[in-house]
């Protein structure tokens, strides 16, 4: 087992919805995301929680108390812990009508009563409820200024509703979503927020592509002409990618990216995620993780008290393999001796 040792290491849920459906793969019930993380075992280490996406049909948020108890009955009966939530804004974009942000400030509302539950039922005491702006860099990039108030008046709003339930909000890096899509819109828009309870969730194959600068070349940090032999100059993009946004970084997930972008169903086209094992991987995952788990004295930031794994858009072949989720706990593990302490 896992014993006291920090962080403590997650699975998602959600890669079982996000890019399924009928435009795509059938989705992976939520039971059975949960047997295969459960059944993950490496040298008698275990996963010790999940993160959950409050999303149809794995949850149904609208449910309530009685929804959540129910979700706590599932995870619980497997000895695992809940940590992080996604909040299912998609449909009220932050940056769109007052109704459409209101709504969003209601999803937030409804998410801080579903995680109190959870807490009440005793298999929730970390983690954060995870955001984005719920709309395209396309709309966004129409009127650059304007938009990003937009969305941090939203956010705004939405911190302080989640502040009176004691939560915090992470914004998540990914370049499908708008004034979020480069790693310097998204320090605009978290420096706009201006709420002591907003963060950064860094996803290690989402925020690679902000090196690159896909859908936003203006702020590539890698130069033009890289070649991904050049491990210095990875190094130093790593290095200041990680400057920027680390000190906003409350969540995180351990992730791999072979340098491309992808989407299945309906999902945007986002950074790839790769399984750990990838020959073509560009992220030595352990020691790649450091730069976001460490300050830049090498001192251990101890911001998050978990980190998770996010596998979107794998193949439904390869999501129902126990070998898959084996290898992705053996690399959370030596994320863990790497970066890891003792309670």
């Amino acid at each position: 087992m896992s014993n006291n040792n920090y962080p403590r290491l997650h699975n998602a849920t959600w890669p079982g919805i996000v890019g399924k459906g009928p435009d795509s793969e059938p989705v992976i019930p939520f039971d059975k995301m949960l047997e295969f993380t459960a059944a993950a075992e490496v040298d008698g280490v275990k996963f010790d929680g999940v993160d959950v996406g409050l999303l149809d049909p794995h949850v149904h948020l609208d449910g309530g108390a009685e929804e959540a108890r129910k979700l706590a009955g599932k995870v619980g009966a497997y000895g695992l812990n809940i940590g992080s939530l996604v909040a299912p804004v998609w449909g009220t974009p932050a940056m769109g009508s007052k109704e459409e942000r209101a709504g969003f400030v209601e999803v937030i509302r409804k998410t801080c009563e579903f995680a109190k539950q959870l807490e009440k039922e005793g298999v929730r005491s970390y983690g954060v409820i995870r955001i984005d702006s719920a709309s395209s860099p396309e709309s966004w990039s129409a009127d650059p200024a304007g938009n990003t108030r937009l969305i941090a008046q939203t956010f705004r709003e939405a911190c302080d509703v989640a502040a009176d339930y004691g939560e915090k909000l992470a914004a998540e890096g990914e370049i499908c979503w708008g004034g979020m899509h480069s790693w310097r819109a998204m320090l605009e828009t978290l420096e706009a927020v201006d709420r002591p309870n907003i963060g950064f969730q860094a996803d290690m194959s989402h925020t690679f592509l902000y090196l690159l600068g896909y859908n936003a070349p203006q702020d590539r940090i890698l130069p033009e002409d890289f070649k991904w032999e050049d491990r210095e100059a990875l190094t130093e993009g790593l290095k200041k990618l990680t400057a920027a946004l680390r000190p906003w970084t409350i969540d995180f997930h351990v992730a791999q990216n072979d340098g491309t972008v992808f989407g299945s169903g309906s999902h945007d086209k986002t950074g790839r995620h790769c399984l750990a094992t990838d020959p073509n991987g560009k992220l030595d995952i352990a020691h790649d993780a450091g730069f976001w788990l460490r300050d830049e004295k090498g001192e251990l930031t101890k911001a998050v008290k978990h980190i998770c794994w996010d596998g979107c858009m794998f193949p439904n072949e390869i999501m129902t393999q126990q070998k898959t989720w084996n290898d992705i706990l053996a690399a959370l593990i030596e994320v863990r001796k790497l970066h890891g302490w003792n309670a």
